[in-house]
């Protein structure tokens, strides 16, 4: 009888030991266990948003500023510096920033796998498509100022929104909803109505080879950010610093065979840095943290999010026209703007 009523106690010690084995990992009925991590979540949540939201307003304020730093930059209606040696420039600026930013990390953290610069040349072969197209579109931005003026610029660049909305659906696979591609409509609709000049006979203020160059360009960057975006998605975990460093690598080396191609003779007997000015110099530091803020708005949020503050830039730049260089803000303007 002794050794039956000893062996149940150690059955049922078995039981409750095994019961309390089973409700490991799970909250207990009016008690959460994981209270940590729901606010760690929370936290989590708060600061990606506050990261997206600073470097979508960074973005907003550096776009506005880039079409009038542009124009500032002329003199007597050309360019006294070579274009090619600009973005060069540019792309060794944000380069360096880069390397700058990995090395403080590299400081404090230490060397991992995510944010060490050697890499597979399955990584690093995908950067040389958007590097080349955004040296085609950046060399357009430069030429299609012969035809338009700051704030016409900024209208023209919405087009970027269709085409990364049709881009995204194709590339992306992400399908947009009704409500969103009523909105491109829209503000396709706001771009042409912006530019109509009742001054004119002809409809559209904008001559034919400006549309054209600001129809490739939209293509161009549509297409560059949204496989862009698809390069810095693909491996969340990697430092956004190592990415963009190669792409940057990838942009020096095509624009130094543009320099080669186009102004070799002007850069040997004139040198490097010729015709720059103050103004050059905040132009090229603009264009590359434009472009650091650009790809953190492709790895922390997405190219819709890019392209409507682009939307933004364009009223803050109509504003700063009107007292820089007069521009009047014209009914139409008004309304395609809106």
């Amino acid at each position: 009888m002794e050794y039956r009523k000893i062996k149940d106690e150690d059955r049922d010690a078995d039981v409750v030991e095994t019961d309390v084995e089973s409700l490991h990992g799970k909250p207990l009925s009016g008690v959460p266990l994981n209270t940590k991590t729901t606010f760690g979540s929370s936290y989590s949540d708060r600061s990606k948003w506050k990261v997206k939201s600073i470097v979508t307003l960074a973005l907003t304020l550096l776009t506005s500023s880039q079409a009038i730093l542009i124009v500032w930059s002329k003199r007597a209606g050309k360019y006294e510096y070579s274009v090619t040696t600009a973005n060069f420039s540019v792309e060794a600026l944000k380069c360096a920033l880069s390397l700058a930013a990995l090395a403080r990390i590299w400081r404090s953290e230490g060397v991992t796998e995510d944010n060490k610069l050697s890499t597979s040349i399955d990584e690093v072969i995908v950067y040389p498509i958007p590097a080349a197209l955004y040296l085609v579109k950046n060399l357009l931005q430069y030429y299609i100022f012969a035809y338009v003026d700051a704030p016409g610029y900024q209208i023209l660049k919405n087009l970027n929104i269709i085409s990364t909305g049709v881009l995204y659906r194709i590339i992306l696979k992400k399908k947009l909803s009704e409500i969103q591609w009523a909105a491109f409509i829209l503000l396709c609709a706001g771009c042409t109505t912006a530019q109509l000049n009742p001054s004119s006979d002809r409809v559209l203020q904008t001559p034919l080879p400006g549309w054209i160059m600001a129809i490739v360009m939209a293509l161009l960057s549509g297409f560059a950010g949204v496989y862009t975006e698809a390069i810095m998605k693909k491996r969340p975990s990697r430092n956004i610093n190592v990415q963009n460093f190669w792409l940057y690598v990838f942009g020096m080396l095509f624009n130094a065979i543009a320099i080669l191609v186009q102004d070799f003779d002007a850069v040997m007997n004139k040198g490097f840095f010729y015709g720059y000015s103050l103004i050059t110099t905040f132009m090229i530091l603009n264009h590359a943290l434009s472009g650091i803020a650009v790809s953190m708005v492709m790895k922390y949020a997405d190219n819709i999010v890019k392209v409507y503050s682009t939307s933004v830039a364009m009223l803050l730049t109509a504003i700063v026209s009107m007292f820089l260089f007069g521009f009047h803000l014209s009914l139409a303007f008004f309304l395609g703007s809106t």
